[in-house]
């Protein structure tokens, strides 16, 4: 009798040492090995965030301007593209997001087949943005649907991309550190989209039409209007610069999503059943529900308001009220390369400091260069030294708001153990929020451009344009940032309760791997 209980016992203890059984150490070790990610993981993970910054670095510092000096489109009907192709991407975004939270794993993910089906079509279309029509009657309907078209194909790429940040692994730690490489390669994507575009495009930058006083005063002086025919470069050199800086940036697309898709491995976590779908609504009144998620949209809504405001007018204020028409492109990537350079010193700071605390210095360092640059007379040196410094709170706004997510995320969790699946909508809400800040940014300004008497390709503008393009710039961005910085005052989610979260996740996970162990194990025996 006891021999036979011996040999039951030690048969039951074989079987949690045989491969494929494991006992609680072991379970630990292998979870633990699981969610950690290789240097290549986290690289091939970072560089599918590119496409979306390369894309819209180039659409929100020279689309306004390609559209008003190089398609020549009226002022008005400019800024109605750009609004209702943002307004329209705003809405895809958690359109999408819903799309997403329900659709059923696949053998490459959950998140993967939305990134592959939509690049190649995202591509040509985004192609298409920058070609001239070769007639006058479509134009403002050609730009509109190749905008809204792109925009909705970005969003099926870019909203999966960001929810994936939460089936990488399930280790805070581990997403931290992902989001930091993803964040460096994002800027150096901006730097890369402005190297791009404002290269290609600067070398063949469109001829300026002088206004009647200008023509009359070159008229008087002949060594003026002999230089007339220094100008080689035509409007069609400038019309072709652009496509191939498009052609350029849509094969780094590609690339990116390739390397993405072969590179990272979605996980399934099959410990943690999703809950039942919810409608389109009650997914809007779940996310939205949560205190700590509400406050941080409405933070980073106005602080993104601010900064899109100056990213979308520098190119004009560089080029008309500094007089730099021939350097902005240069300016410009001084400002992302400074970026790049200081995004290690941010995640270092973040963590030593915490996130809240990061916000407030990032994006208060930003205030002072804003002043600076409409205040300082007219110098190239001085702007590229702005600029500079400028850089550093850019880095800022890149990296914390995709570093601050994942908490929310966590905190949700925390307090909804039984609601699983959702990560999609919290993140597409999220950019469906900021693109509808930089929508209502590139409509508000180039209104106002109007407004104030903008020329098209003049070489100089009037007073009052200058003037709003200093409000833009510098009042409007400063005020929004610090209505941001108010709101982030009541953000509850501070380092103490963050570790609180990452505690309490992981014995709901332990808790749940356990009973998952057990069951498996019972149905063995």
């Amino acid at each position: 009798m006891a021999k036979g209980e011996g040999s039951e016992q030690y048969s039951n203890a074989s079987l949690l040492t045989k491969p494929g059984n494991c006992d609680g150490i072991s379970i630990a070790k292998k979870s633990e090995q699981r969610n950690r990610l290789s240097i290549c993981n986290k690289l091939c993970y970072a560089v599918g965030g590119a496409p979306y910054q390369i894309t819209g670095c180039a659409l929100g510092f020279f689309l306004q301007l390609y559209l008003l000096d190089v398609a020549q489109l009226d002022p008005f009907y400019a800024s109605i593209i750009l609004f209702v192709g943002r307004a329209w991407d705003a809405i895809t975004d958690p359109t999408v997001g819903f799309l997403v939270s329900r659709s059923p794993w696949t053998r490459f993910g959950r998140m993967m087949p939305w990134i592959a089906i939509s690049t190649p079509v995202a591509v040509i279309s985004y192609f298409l943005i920058w070609y001239v029509p070769p007639f006058e009657d479509g134009k403002v309907i050609w730009y509109l649907f190749f905008y809204c078209l792109f925009q909705s194909l970005q969003t099926c790429f870019h909203v999966p991309y960001s929810a994936l940040t939460m089936f990488i692994s399930s280790e805070q730690k581990e997403r931290d550190s992902a989001t930091a490489y993803r964040m460096t390669v994002e800027v150096l994507g901006t730097v890369l989209g402005t190297a791009i575009q404002g290269q290609i495009v600067g070398m063949a930058n469109a001829p300026c039409v002088p206004g009647p006083g200008e023509i009359l005063a070159n008229m008087s002086n002949s060594s003026v209007g002999l230089n007339g025919t220094d100008h080689v470069i035509s409007l069609e050199h400038t019309r072709a610069a652009y496509m191939i800086a498009s052609g350029v940036i849509c094969l780094i697309y590609v690339l990116c999503a390739i390397v993405l898709f072969f590179g990272v491995r979605e996980q399934k976590e099959s410990s943690r059943p999703k809950s039942e779908p919810l409608s389109f609504f009650q997914g809007i009144k779940l996310v939205m529900g949560h205190g700590p998620y509400a406050k941080l949209v409405m933070v980073f809504l106005f602080t993104s308001l601010g900064f899109m405001l100056l990213e979308g007018n520098f190119a004009l204020f560089c080029s008309y009220t500094l007089g730099f028409r021939n350097d902005f492109q240069n300016i410009l990537l001084v400002i992302m390369l400074s970026a790049t350079l200081t995004i290690p010193f941010w995640q270092w700071f973040l963590t030593k400091f915490g996130k809240k605390t990061a916000v407030y210095i990032g994006t208060l360092s930003a205030v002072p260069f804003m002043i600076l640059v409409v205040v300082i007379k007219s110098n190239l040196i001085v702007t590229y030294i702005v600029s500079f410094a400028a850089g550093v709170s850019v880095a800022a706004a890149f990296l914390l708001p995709w570093s601050m997510l994942p908490d929310v995320v966590d905190d949700f969790q925390v307090q909804n153990p039984k609601a699983n699946g959702h990560e999609a909508l919290f993140y597409s809400f999220y950019v469906f929020f900021t693109k509808f800040a930089s929508g209502v940014s590139l409509g508000i300004s180039t209104l106002s451009l109007d407004f104030a008497g903008y020329i098209s390709r003049g070489c100089n503008q009037p007073v009052e344009v200058d003037i709003t393009l200093k409000v833009l710039v510098s009042a409007a961005p400063i005020l929004l940032i610090i209505i941001g910085l108010i709101i982030l005052y009541t953000y509850p989610i501070d380092e103490k309760r963050r570790q609180c979260n990452r505690k309490r996740l992981q014995e709901q996970r332990d808790e749940t791997d356990s009973e998952t162990d057990s069951t498996e194990f019972s149905n063995m025996i």
